[in-house]
């Protein structure tokens, strides 16, 4: 039974629904870049920043450990979580195609965080997550090999996972109102 209200897909229909999208992407491959986008509302005065999401309005804030009252959600652990949501319907998506039958499976995300960095105390000590671990926990009647391809597929497939392993230029830059 799914944990979701999301409809049951089973290999076939999974085939069925990506089959035309990976023709068209292969005879035309400037339809498969889409641009992806995420928006927020900064508000200085509460050392926050709301977060568009299409549903609720999800608030950030300083983490506990850099003098967040932790009420409001962490941007390195909405990071983390990210990277479960998009590994873990990759894990879904990948054990459908393959047709191997999963009881349960979790998945959780791990990383260290050295808060002098960005606190600016140890010019050192590093800024941002490092140390990242994503490790599934799987209840299931395959084999070991199986599963372990299962596993290496879904990091090869994780959009989030290959962003945060691959060198991308990133850059900030501003405008007046």
């Amino acid at each position: 039974m799914p944990l979701s209200k999301a409809t049951v897909i089973d290999a076939e229909q999974l085939r069925e629904i990506q089959q035309p999208l990976k023709d068209q992407y292969r005879q035309s491959p400037e339809t498969a870049m889409k641009t992806m986008r995420a928006a927020g509302q900064i508000d200085v005065p509460a050392l926050a920043c709301h977060v568009e999401d299409g549903r609720d309005p999800l608030i950030a804030g300083l983490h506990s450990a850099a003098g967040g009252d932790g009420s409001l959600a962490c941007s390195a652990d909405m990071l983390l979580q990210s990277l479960v949501a998009c590994s873990g319907v990759t894990f879904a998506a990948v054990a459908t195609a393959m047709s191997i039958s999963i009881r349960s499976a979790t998945v959780e995300a791990t990383a260290q965080m050295d808060f002098r960095g960005t606190l600016g105390i140890d010019r050192e000590a590093s800024i941002g997550l490092f140390a990242v671990n994503l490790a599934f926990t799987i209840d299931s009647p395959a084999d070991d090999a199986s599963l372990a391809k299962l596993v290496s597929l879904s990091e090869r497939y994780c959009v989030i996972l290959q962003t945060l392993s691959a060198q991308n230029e990133l850059k900030a830059n501003w405008a007046r109102l």
